[in-house]
């Protein structure tokens, strides 16, 4: 079978895609001559531009392109060469030299790349026309965006010179003067425009102004014959500089005389910055900034007007950094020549810039845009009388805060450079400008970032990740009146759509970051609960309307009476635009942490010439070289920048066509930061590489574990569901799975067994399904409950009484009770009276302190009321209220609530009384719904803890009650629970590099399927929600420095967490079967970590450098746990412990009863501890704890039993202490254990009842706790104590 022949590789491109040479044609020029020979006679006429000359990479002739190596024949791009001459007439022959042949190819002989039109191209370079002038002009600089049909951009820098008419080098299209007739004196002072144009992927604005300007200087001196070679060595350099990856490192060009740096974009999301983020600032004020993102926002018909053609564009794309990650995906065309006007005249929506000059003309023939002048800095929205539909406000407190904000920015350079001395080197004073530049374009992008995450950020609320539902009328029903119109029209748009896909996806970026890192600490907690969310007390007393004039109350006005908001305590316009001090700064709220990460610089060596293969392959050379000796003199440890360097050294080895080394770059580049790993760029290089190569690729170990683990996942990777749905209300009859389903769509409750429960009480009776109607008015109950709670406002005295958490989450009807009458109002802690007439506080009691509860009838007169009583455990008096037709739905609730407590307080566990407040409501929900006598019997299905408390009493032992601290559930908001398999504790440490909230001690919390959730340790809140580390169970985890976490997978890779940004983009591939242990040097920062698989390996790693420095092999196999003790490391192999070196030499062998066959034992665990000289080991299905003394390990273990235990999983040193997580029989059922053995007496000296499912990790904390989580029955995790 004949061999699949190697495909054509695609090399990356460099930053030039295209550059031409535009200006008028000879026949128009020739046609100046005929001017008035005097400047009084009459003006110059306009021309019409054209392109005169084309230049493409590659720019190496058609003998010197192949690239050297094997293989190298598949390396080439397809393209001929480059330069050409336009000519002037479709059949005229192509421009000659003086010796009559041909200069270049056809234009038909030139690949130009896709989304360049060459017909619209010179029109765009001269928007305004092609003007000669009688005295020279200022060079411009003018810049565009360029759209193909598929929607991709790229971008064009345009540099427009003049050059005399008849200068002894003018050039007509390749003809010098001599060849033409020769002019009249008259035209001698004329001047003709030409633009040179630099078309890129990649919009680096003022990067390639200064390449350009550069280049200026050289073509107002060259001659004619001279011009076309200075374009196309401009061209040849540009196209030999590659894109800097993603982030920290940018390169540096020396284009004499200026060094030019291209900077790389923040992350693979973050867009290239290269132009002022501050210029719409300088041009608008605020309101207006805020008012034009509304536009963008809504998808209007926007276009803007200048009479400086740059400013149009620059303005326009700092509009569209300012919305990142949110893009727009309509037409976007930042400059339209005069030639384009009716362009404006598109229904869809669109962005477009026109010059000034034609303001009036487009205001007049188009209607509905929205027309936004630079230069005055004003705004016109269009006006919809008929529906009143305008431009709307943004979120008032968003607004608010981004007008400050923006208020406080330093705009004006000079202020930052009145204490410094000028510099008297040109690139050190742009040097200074940069950095100026990049702190404030931080400042300004965190600003608007923040704008954006103010605006959408409760959208997460109104999500159903399950099944990517997003309730958008829910969401707008808790919008403020004055805000929905802008949420209105928002919700409805392509930008909006896009973000909840991202949303949806749980996609970590800008938006998300800054989410998280601006959260408060109540919607931390808030993100641990089941319950429904009810305003509390704090929101009550913060939406209390302000004493302000009626005038001055938010309406629902247009945008530009957006200034005309009183902003508190707002400090006079800072006219100056100088800092303000700390005495005038704003609330510490509005203060951001915008210090712009740190940044390098990478100097790309000279490029010489000729441009032939040689010189070209001597660039990549001297490249590559100079990238190893930065690699060699980086620091161990910074692993950002190294994988930069292997970026790039691994684009220059594919451009030299040495493909090996390229992959071996990559494959260092995989495991050093994977997050900007060109998987397309690897899989293009194996298939383009020779049967030879690619059996030598597959005989060395790391390219083999490359393309098996790498590019063959990538290429099963399923495609990742991206659909967006609203939620409706079901049409058809709902089986039980159904149910589950559209409950966990709606938002109402997510745990599939609460919603099986209320499935069980909605059928009570019935046949086994839910029709249509049951479900609507269930899910209206519901809702109209829940606007209920939205509007109540409770009196200052009595939110005086309350705690600022607690909410109000039911309240009766007026009723008589022994305390008075009024409304009886239940909270998530106690049931307290609204007196009626002056409305008071009467508090009845918390839910910890009820000792009874029961409902009875009160005869008065001939009648007989039912009453709910409720005895207290502090009072000898009993409340009582005649409920009437409320007691039996009180009475149930009021029990759930006192047995969710009394579970909550006997397990140290609050999500009993979260989960208790769900079936309150619910049942709640059930009788509005039914509606029948059997509401309440139907509602009795939903008592969950009650029932568990009278039919299923299990008493918490002392000893568990008085150590057990604390329970979090790491699976709250789940549809269900999920086992804990590994917990790792990281104490907290100040890095000036990071923020004080990421100095807190956090808990890194692996779930099953390798899903992990960090909290913070320090209020046991979630830091950072779910993020996967693939996607097998995770056995392992161990902290290697104050950066790092590293992660052991069933899957046989370790996973390395960033624990500053909480991210994992480097892998470690180098084993082959599952990770089962980590151990790292107790003490101090570990410079060397081990590592072992199942299969027996064991691998030294250099922390730093992330390079194995040792390997070897266990011949026993099935190790599952490994230590590291005086230098020696403790391996769990199997039936038997193995005490080995550093190196691999066997010096112990360690086996239960002498290693008899008869005996079977698998080691699980061991822990050393040196004080006493002990090794302590555990064995999988032995109920014993087996004890060697390291002085003599020839001696037979001792052993402690654990006394009504089953199984033991794992075991952690605390101290002197042993703890032990393993399950056993407790009052007749199986439940976690947790076993604390003292070390000395060699006693168990606690048994504690952890879990309802065994216990699967335990870690400590400090040696203060030790943290416990159980399997998937339960899934949570208990904090315990230490003695």
């Amino acid at each position: 079978m004949a061999e699949a022949a190697p495909q054509p590789l695609s090399l990356p491109s460099g930053l030039l895609e295209l550059c031409a040479l535009v200006g008028a044609p000879q026949d128009k020029l020739r046609g100046l001559e005929q001017v008035a020979p005097t400047r009084g006679g009459r003006s110059l006429s306009s021309l019409e531009p054209e392109v005169l000359s084309v230049f493409v990479p590659p720019f190496t002739s058609g003998e010197d392109s192949q690239v050297a190596g094997a293989g190298s024949g598949t390396l080439g791009k397809g393209r001929r060469r480059s330069f050409r001459k336009r000519r002037d007439k479709p059949r005229a022959e192509p421009p000659r030299d003086l010796q009559g042949h041909s200069k270049g190819p056809d234009l038909e002989d030139v690949s130009i790349p896709g989304g360049v039109d060459l017909l619209a191209l010179p029109q765009l370079c001269f928007p305004g026309g092609v003007c000669a002038a009688w005295e020279p002009k200022e060079d411009h600089v003018h810049f565009l965006v360029l759209t193909d049909v598929c929607g991709n951009r790229t971008y064009g820098v345009v540099a427009q010179y003049h050059r005399p008419l008849h200068d002894e080098y003018c050039f007509y299209s390749g003809k010098t003067h001599w060849e033409l007739s020769r002019p009249s004196a008259g035209t001698a002072g004329c001047f003709v425009p030409f633009a040179v144009c630099v078309v890129s992927r990649f919009p680096y604005y003022n990067a390639l102004k200064d390449c350009l300007s550069c280049l200026l200087t050289h073509l107002k001196l060259c001659k004619d014959f001279e011009v076309d070679n200075h374009i196309k060595d401009f061209a040849a350099r540009l196209s030999l500089i590659p894109s800097p990856p993603p982030g920290p490192l940018h390169l540096m060009f020396n284009m004499k005389p200026l060094q030019v740096v291209f900077p790389s974009r923040v992350d693979p999301e973050s867009p290239i910055v290269d132009l002022d983020l501050h210029l719409p600032l300088l041009c608008f004020r605020p309101e207006k900034v805020l008012q034009i993102l509304t536009c963008i926002l809504t998808e209007q018909r926007i276009v803007f007007f200048s009479s400086d053609w740059a400013l149009l564009t620059l303005v326009a794309e700092c509009f569209m950094v300012y919305l990142h990650p949110l893009q727009w995906q309509h037409t976007f065309v930042p400059i339209l020549s005069r030639q384009m006007l009716d362009f404006v005249m598109a229904p869809t929506s669109f962005l477009m810039g026109c010059h000034l000059d034609h303001f009036e003309e487009v205001s007049k023939e188009a209607d509905g845009l929205v027309l936004i002048d630079i230069d005055r800095g004003s705004v016109t929205c269009p006006e919809f009388p008929n529906n009143n539909l305008g431009t709307p406000e943004v979120p008032l407190a968003a607004a608010q805060e981004f007008i400050q904000r923006v208020q406080s920015l330093q705009l004006h350079r000079e202020l930052h450079l009145a204490h410094l001395s000028s510099s008297t080197d040109l690139n050190e004073g742009r040097a200074r400008r940069r950095a100026w530049q990049q702190t404030l374009n931080c400042r300004v992008q965190q600003i608007t970032l923040h704008l954006l995450v103010s605006i959408f950020r409760e959208v997460k609320n109104h999500l159903n990740y399950e099944h990517r539902v997003f309730n958008s009328e829910e969401f707008l029903k808790t919008r403020a009146a004055g805000d929905q119109p802008f949420y209105r029209q928002v919700l409805d748009t392509y930008m909006f759509h896009s973000f909840l896909k991202a949303r949806l996806s749980r996609t970590m970026d800008a938006f998300a970051r800054m989410d998280r890192d601006t959260q408060s600490e109540e919607d931390r907690e808030n993100g641990m609960l089941i319950s429904p969310r009810r305003p509390t007390v704090e929101k009550m007393a913060l939406r209390k309307p302000p004493a302000l004039p009626l005038a001055h109350r938010r309406m629902v006005v247009s945008m530009p009476n957006l200034q005309d908001i009183a902003l508190p305590e707002l400090p006079p316009r800072n006219l100056s635009l100088r800092v303000m001090g700390s005495s005038h700064c704003q609330s510490s709220s509005l203060a951001l942490n915008v210090a712009p990460k740190s940044t390098y610089t990478f100097k790309i060596p000279e490029i010489h010439f000729p441009l032939v293969r040689q010189c070209v392959q001597a660039y990549y050379a001297d490249f590559a070289g100079l990238l190893s000796k930065a690699m060699g003199l980086l620091a161990p440890d910074n692993s950002l920048l190294l994988a930069r360097y292997f970026y790039l050294r691994g684009i220059m080895h594919l451009m030299q066509g040495q493909l090996l080394s390229a992959l071996l770059d990559f494959q260092n580049l995989y495991k050093t930061d994977l997050g900007i790993f060109p998987a397309d760029l690897v899989k293009g290089t194996m298939a383009a590489m020779s049967t030879a190569e690619r059996a030598q690729a597959e005989r060395t170990p790391e390219l083999k574990r490359l393309i098996t683990e790498v590019l063959d996942k990538l290429g099963q990777a399923p495609k990742a569901d991206d659909t967006v749905k609203n939620f409706e209300l079901p049409k058809k009859h709902m089986q039980l799975d159904d149910f589950v389903k559209r409950v966990q769509e709606s938002g109402i409750v997510k745990d599939t067994d609460i919603i099986c429960r209320l499935f069980t009480a909605l059928t009570v009776g019935q046949q086994k399904q839910i029709d249509p109607e049951t479900f609507k008015d269930f899910y209206n109950c519901w809702k109209e409950t829940e606007a209920e709670a939205q509007e109540v406002s409770l009196p200052s005295l009595v939110m005086d009484h309350l705690d600022k958490n607690e909410c109000v989450y039911k309240l009766s009807s007026s009723v008589k009770t022994s305390h008075g009458v009024g409304k009886i109002a239940m909270t998530q802690k106690r049931l307290f009276l609204l007196t009626e007439g002056r409305p008071g506080y009467v508090e009845i009691s918390t839910f910890r302190n009820i000792e009874e509860v029961k409902n009875s009838m009160v005869a008065f007169l001939l009648l007989r009321i039912p009453t709910l009583k409720i005895k207290m455990v502090s009072k000898k008096e009993v409340f009582e209220a005649n409920l009437k037709s409320e007691c039996d739905l009180w009475h149930l609730m009021v029990k759930e609530m006192w047995a969710g407590r009394k579970l909550a307080d006997d397990y140290k566990d609050p999500q009993f009384v979260q989960q208790a407040l769900t079936n309150v409501l619910l049942m709640d929900a059930v009788v509005g719904t039914l509606q029948s006598p059997g509401a309440i019997y139907a509602a009795s299905k939903l008592s969950y803890f009650d029932k568990m408390r009278t039919e299923m009493p299990l008493e918490v032992p002392k000893t568990t009650s008085e150590t057990l601290k604390h329970k979090i559930n790491p699976s709250a908001g789940e549809t269900g629970p999920q086992a804990v398999e590994v917990l790792l504790y990281t104490p907290g440490h100040l890095d000036p590099a990071e923020k004080v909230e990421d100095a807190h001690p956090k808990l890194w919390c692996a779930l099953s399927g390798g899903k992990v959730i960090v909290f913070d340790a320090s209020s046991w809140t979630v830091h950072q929600h779910c993020f996967r580390v693939g996607s097998s169970r995770v056995n392992c985890m161990v902290m290697a420095d104050q950066s790092q976490v590293w992660v052991g997978s069933e899957d046989a890779v370790i996973y390395i967490i960033n624990v500053h940004s909480v991210s994992c983009n480097k892998q470690l591939t180098e084993h082959r079967a599952a990770v089962t242990g980590l151990a790292a040097p107790a003490g101090g920062r570990p410079s060397e970590l081990y590592s072992c698989s199942v299969d027996g390996t064991v691998l030294a790693w250099d922390v730093s450098s992330l390079r194995v420095t040792g390997r070897f092999q266990l011949p026993c196999g099935g190790l599952t746990a490994i230590s590291l003790h005086s230098s020696r490391l403790w391996c769990c192999a199997g039936s038997s412990i193995v005490e080995v070196t550093a190196h691999g030499v066997l010096r112990q062998q360690l086996r239960i009863n002498g290693g008899h066959p008869e005996v079977q034992a698998s080691f699980l665990g061991l822990q050393i501890l040196p004080e006493q000289e002990q090794l302590w080991a555990a064995c999988a299905g032995h109920s014993e704890l087996y004890i060697w003394s390291l002085g003599d390990l020839g001696r037979p273990p001792e052993s402690v039993r654990l006394p009504h235990c089953s199984e033991i999983s794992c075991m952690i040193r605390v101290k002197r202490q042993i703890w032990v997580g393993g399950a056993g029989p407790s009052q007749g059922r199986p439940r976690g254990k947790i076993y604390v053995i003292d070390a000395d007496q060699r006693t168990v000296a606690k048994e504690l009842l952890a879990h309802v499912d065994c216990v699967r990790t335990l870690c400590s904390a400090e040696g203060r706790y030790v943290l416990s989580g159980s399997g998937p029955e339960e899934g949570k995790i208990a904090i315990w104590k230490v003695e």
